[in-house]
């Protein structure tokens, strides 16, 4: 059972060739900045369109071109736009589809969740939601052998979401992928200054 591409044509090119090829510039675009050392173990990465986070997205989805042989599995954690929900959902397909081909399912890491009472199955969560299924296409273009474990993030306490990422977590073949706008309202100074006190109560493990 496969999910099929909701937002292709909308927030990305419904072509796959303009799509690798318009994935692989914005991933090319920030290569003159300096690189950080290391292989990234999570990534919080933009999901709007394209013409806004592409660039952003592409400079983040850059650190993991030097491990992509080493990446089997991506925790996918977004928030659910389309359809209210309390806790947190992961789908019952096997595949989800973009135009650069289908993406294989952790069933491994989808039952330990839900033996865990983490989460709960909703594939109407998934069915039109674009804050997971953007990130696909860099994962496609950048990664090998991969399969994801996408979860949607409804109502929820940070303690719930905590514990099933802390589930998930696995090892160095194991990538946790955050998707987060932030904000869309705010001027470039506002946003610059919130910006700055978000990435400061990351790096001091906040989660007030």
């Amino acid at each position: 059972r496969m999910r099929p591409p909701a937002v292709a044509g909308l927030f990305y090119p419904e072509n796959a060739n303009e799509l690798r090829h318009d994935v692989n510039g914005y991933i090319a675009e920030r290569s003159q900045l300096a690189a950080v050392a290391g292989r990234p173990k999570a990534l919080v990465v933009p999901h709007a369109g394209y013409q806004y986070s592409g660039p952003v997205a592409g400079f983040a989805y850059r650190r993991l071109r030097d491990w992509s042989a080493d990446i089997r599995h991506v925790v996918m954690v977004g928030p659910s736009h389309r359809v209210a929900i309390r806790g947190l959902a992961v789908p019952s397909v096997d595949t989800f589809a973009t135009p650069l081909g289908n993406v294989p399912i952790d069933a491994t890491g989808r039952t330990r969740l839900l033996e865990l009472g983490l989460v709960g199955i909703s594939d109407a969560a998934h069915a039109a939601e674009h804050s997971l299924e953007v990130q696909l296409p860099f994962l496609q273009v950048v990664l090998q052998d991969f399969d994801i474990l996408p979860i949607a993030v409804g109502f929820a306490p940070c303690e719930q979401v905590a514990r099933a990422i802390d589930a998930v977590w696995g090892g160095p073949d194991t990538l946790v992928l955050v998707s987060s706008d932030l904000s869309h309202y705010h001027t470039w100074s506002e946003a610059r200054q919130l910006d700055a006190a978000t990435t400061r109560a990351i790096l001091e493990l906040r989660s007030d």
